[in-house]
Formats: C-alpha cells, sequence, structure tokens
C-alpha cells in the first residue's frame, strides 16, 4: 500500500506571530520532507507558510507552492522550490486541494480559517474524504474545536462528521494521523478520490 504522496499545508502568512507557532511551521515541514512526502502549499515566503516551506526545503523534501499574481509582490515567490502562479484565489484553492491526499492546518488567521472551513465543507457534502487535521501550539485551534463540538450538541452537525476532524499537537503525530486516517477509509489503496 502506498503511502500518502501530498499533503496541504493551510497556515498564517504574518510575521509577527509568536515564535512557538514559527517552530512548528519548521518542525512540519521538516517532518513532511523526512518522510518522502511533497508538501504543497498557498507558495508565498512570509510568515509560517514561508517558514514550513523553508523547512522542508532545507530538508531536502519536495514542495509545490501555489499563489496567486496578486499576491506575488506582497508575500513573494519562493524561487527555490516548484511554483505555479494562478489568478485568483478560487484557482489557488482548487489546485491546492487538486495536488494533495490530506490536510495539515498550522495556526493562521482568516484565511486558513477560509480554506480549512472549505475543504470540510466537501467533506460534509461527500465531494472528497482526504484527511483533515489541526496542529496546534498553544491550544491555538481549541475555540474552533469547541464550536464543532457545539454544532454536533445542537444537531447542526453529525457526531460522525466530528470524530473525522484531526487535532494533533505535535508534527509527528499529525502526519501519522492523516496517513492512518487515509489508511482507514482506504485512500491509500489506489487514488486518493475527489
Amino acid at each position: 500500500m502506498a503511502e500518502l504522496r501530498s499533503v496541504c499545508v493551510y497556515c498564517g502568512s504574518s510575521n509577527t506571530v509568536d515564535e512557538a507557532y514559527f517552530r512548528l511551521s519548521r518542525e512540519l515541514g521538516a517532518e513532511i520532507a523526512g518522510r518522502g512526502i511533497r508538501m504543497v502549499y498557498g507558495g508565498g515566503q512570509v510568515g509560517l507558510m514561508g517558514a514550513s516551506a523553508h523547512a522542508a526545503h532545507e530538508a531536502g523534501g519536495e514542495v509545490l507552492g501555489v499563489i496567486p499574481r496578486f499576491l506575488t509582490e506582497r508575500e513573494g515567490v519562493y524561487t527555490a522550490i516548484e511554483h505555479r502562479v494562478v489568478e485568483t484565489m478560487h484557482e489557488r484553492k482548487q489546485m491546492m486541494f487538486d495536488e494533495s491526499d490530506a490536510f495539515i492546518v498550522l495556526p493562521g488567521g482568516i484565511g486558513t480559517l477560509e480554506e480549512v472551513i472549505e475543504t470540510l465543507s466537501w467533506i460534509r457534502l461527500g465531494l472528497h474524504r482526504k484527511p483533515v487535521a489541526f496542529l496546534s501550539e498553544n491550544d491555538y485551534w481549541a475555540p474552533l474545536l469547541t464550536l464543532l463540538d457545539h454544532q454536533v450538541e445542537e444537531n447542526f452537525t453529525p457526531p460522525e462528521f466530528r470524530e473525522i476532524i484531526l487535532h494533533a499537537g505535535n508534527a509527528k503525530e499529525a502526519l501519522d494521523m492523516v496517513i492512518q486516517s487515509a489508511r482507514d477509509f482506504g485512500l491509500l489503496a489506489g487514488k486518493i478520490p475527489v
């Protein structure tokens, strides 16, 4: 049975966050590369995006960055890796989705939240079953996970949907979780369905 080929990393672009978040991002990038998995991300050189991509590349990993043209000056294009410039945010998200077998979500802002909510919504709609794991530092994702629990309690979301949303405290655990989830759902036997 094959392993995951590509993991998409959703994360923030802010350069002014706590160093602990940068450390976590670098650990994830290095862990992905160390396992021979390609990292797919939003293409910029700033914030946690840049930190994770640089760490993956420096560890000898394959990295694909996908960035909309209008962000190339603001976020910079990491030219040492494979990068694709697209026209819109929608194209960016679709390409990142298409090029990835699983998703790991580092801390981030509204853009990160928007990306992962769309990915989760597509699972809920039955459009895919690619694994999603939230990777927290300082319990960053705890409020969102509490909201998801509340949605279950209020019958807006079925418990089985909430159960597939993974939460990890370190990079190794996050990768182990998405790999195991993919195995559990038979996604590693062949091409992962869209």
